[in-house]
């Protein structure tokens, strides 16, 4: 099986830079306001998937916005206190047991509902990181792949759908301390197999995922050879 973790960095210089042109584009067609929307947490073996809803006011939003994959935590942290500051914010958490019932994608997508209905006003139009559009959007949107690396809107979810994340596995961490989560956060990394080797999946493990679901199942007696 092959295992890998969850997250690469670009060099900085070599990643693109968000602009506010696709913003920009919805407000010359009629929108007022516009949202960016972007989840954090598919691809690991536990804990839940955070997505999160932006809208800022014209062009007032923070500089130094990017993919939450390519700063530094420090950074994510402080981006994360200005996009709180300057822009409207809605963030859901979908739960294991959700992911294990509904699925990853279904998980994902409603929680792309469920954080544009929550924001305070609703927007005109929505930015979807991504090429899918979740259902019951309340106006018109599209997906962009690669969306957290040419929306400020996006990139300002991503952050704050890492950093919540981040936040509730370190908790998680806090409270099983075991499997280490407050330092891979749930991704497939050497030391997270390590631990489920050794202690076996927690309530927090996605069932549905085939390595947490191979530690559940018991072992298969191989089939006798006929001969």
């Amino acid at each position: 099986m092959r295992r890998t973790t969850g997250e690469s960095q670009l060099p900085l210089d070599a990643a693109p830079v968000p602009t506010d042109h696709f913003e920009r584009r919805a407000r010359k067609r009629g929108a007022t306001l516009v949202a960016g929307v972007d989840e954090a947490g598919r691809g690991p073996l536990a804990g839940p998937v955070v997505v999160a809803a932006v809208v800022f006011d014209g062009r007032r939003y923070p500089r130094g916005l990017r993919d939450s994959k390519l700063l530094t935590a420090a950074e994510r942290h402080r981006l994360y206190d200005k996009i709180m500051g300057a822009g409207m914010v809605s963030v859901v958490v979908a739960s294991r047991a959700r992911i294990d019932r509904m699925n990853i994608l279904r998980a994902s997508l409603w929680g792309m509902s469920r954080a544009v209905a929550g924001l305070p006003c609703r927007p005109d139009h929505v930015l979807v990181d991504g090429n899918m559009l979740p259902p019951e959007l309340p106006c018109p949107a599209e997906a962009l792949v690669g969306g957290d690396n040419r929306s400020v809107s996006i990139a300002a979810a991503s952050i704050i759908a890492k950093v919540t994340r981040d936040r509730l596995m370190a908790a998680l961490g806090r409270a099983f301390p075991a499997y280490g989560f407050e330092s891979h956060m749930g991704y497939s990394t050497p030391r997270h197999f390590a631990a489920l080797d050794a202690h076996g999946p927690c309530e927090h493990h996605r069932r549905s995922f085939a390595p947490v679901r191979a530690q559940l199942e018991p072992a298969q007696e191989p089939l006798p050879l006929l001969l």
